[in-house]
């Protein structure tokens, strides 16, 4: 009975590892016919008639300042005051990171969130379409920034003592320069089944 509750546990926690990497890393699982799953970067495949490439992979990469540009042109696109609102990462800590947030109306939030969406997409982000829900929240891509735009309540803030009302909710946009092709992955193959 050990042997068997075993090799169960090995088997979740074996699928598990696996669901996380395509939820984080889509691009580098390859799942073959027969079931094995490869963890690693694909290996070129030479074609006579390769895709044109996707804007991110032609975009150059972005300084923070020009992240908190974006950032500052998305949230006056709409129709707020990026001024009203406040940084969520201060100018000289990191420059990998930034962000911006304001107490927002629930009943504007969403239609807020659009109209920054709307404008990241003008100036050339490209929409994350994994996992995002447009009701809640929506990643970007460009240059080796992500910015994730969302809303987040009253149970979701970030301290205890929040002087948020129920009508009332935070809009954040975060930004992280990830460059994930520094990061070697390991050459894995797993049977499941």
């Amino acid at each position: 009975m050990n042997a068997l509750l075993k090799r169960v546990w090995i088997g979740l926690a074996a699928t598990l590892i696996v669901s996380l990497a395509a939820v984080v890393l889509p691009d580098h699982i390859q799942i073959a016919d027969d079931g094995r799953v490869h963890l690693g970067a694909a290996a070129p495949t030479p074609s006579p008639s390769t895709a044109a490439p996707t804007p991110e992979s032609t975009s150059p990469p972005l300084t923070r300042d020009a992240v908190d540009e974006v950032i500052r042109t998305a949230v006056s696109a709409a129709g707020l005051d990026p001024a009203q609102g406040r940084p969520t990462v201060a100018a000289d800590a990191n420059s990998n990171r930034t962000g911006w947030m304001a107490v927002r109306e629930k009943t504007a939030a969403q239609s807020e969130v659009n109209a920054i969406c709307a404008d990241l997409e003008r100036q050339g982000w490209t929409l994350n379409p994994n996992g995002d829900r447009p009701d809640a929240s929506r990643s970007y891509k460009r240059g080796g920034w992500y910015l994730l735009v969302s809303t987040r309540g009253k149970t979701q803030a970030p301290s205890t003592t929040s002087a948020l009302t129920d009508s009332q909710t935070y809009l954040t946009l975060t930004g992280l320069q990830l460059n994930l092709s520094d990061i070697p992955l390991p050459e894995i193959t797993v049977r499941i089944g």
